[in-house]
């Protein structure tokens, strides 16, 4: 297989896969059609059908591997917008923010040393609150494996816009900022995207969310796993 049809497939065929996902999700709005849950299905079916190496493909794909980098310092574009939401509300924000990172990076680190599992995988799972780009950082400098980050972070994302808002209506949590911080704080940019569904302020509060508990995550991760490991 030639270099070209490598970086067409890995670079070409990811950006297709997002794009045929995201129509579909605008016909059938299901959570479980989130445009990053069948594009991953999609091209982990064809890796896997026609037994092509992870690494054949990432060849292309880490094209967008690299643009992890500068995703983490655009994350501060979005805060920046949001600076006057920040300014109105400082202590609940921060307090909901602190709290829900504590809490997302304690139940991941228990949860996998409950089980059994070594130090690589606790690492690996503790970032898994933060976006992306953040995570996988995390994970690395702990020890964890970013890939095995990546996982963890689409499954606590998916898992959060699917039934954040169930769980939001069953506490009764009905104003725009409680419902933004809890989507931001626990499933960082695809609970954003699913909050900002809701209406213009929701978002807001769930992108301020996102990315102060990205910065959150990278503090506390460490702190945890010096002191409960």
């Amino acid at each position: 297989m030639s270099s070209v049809v490598i970086v067409f497939f890995g670079l070409g065929g990811t950006i297709l896969a997002y794009i045929g996902a995201r129509f579909l999700y605008k016909q059938i709005p299901n959570p479980f059609l989130l445009p990053i849950l069948p594009a991953t299905m999609g091209i982990g079916t064809i890796l896997v059908v026609f037994d092509i190496p992870y690494e054949t493909y990432f060849v292309g794909g880490q094209v967008i591997d690299w643009f992890l980098g500068p995703a983490v310092v655009a994350l501060a574009y979005p805060l920046y917008r949001q600076w006057e939401i920040v300014k109105r509300y400082p202590v609940v924000i921060l307090a909901g923010i602190g709290i829900g990172t504590v809490v997302g990076v304690l139940t991941g680190l228990l949860f996998v040393k409950w089980f059994g599992f070594d130090r690589e995988m606790i690492f690996s799972m503790m970032p898994k609150n933060a976006t992306t780009p953040v995570a996988t950082e995390v994970a690395e400098a702990l020890g964890g494996v970013p890939s095995l980050a990546v996982v963890f972070v689409m499954i606590a994302g998916i898992g959060g816009a699917v039934v954040g808002p169930v769980i939001l209506r069953w506490f009764r949590i009905h104003h725009f900022l409680g419902k933004g911080i809890g989507m931001g704080s626990a499933s960082h940019a695809i609970g954003t995207s699913k909050a900002m569904e809701n209406g213009e302020d929701e978002g807001a509060a769930s992108t301020v969310a996102m990315t102060i508990s990205a910065i959150f995550v990278s503090l506390i991760s460490p702190l945890l796993a010096w002191l409960l490991l």
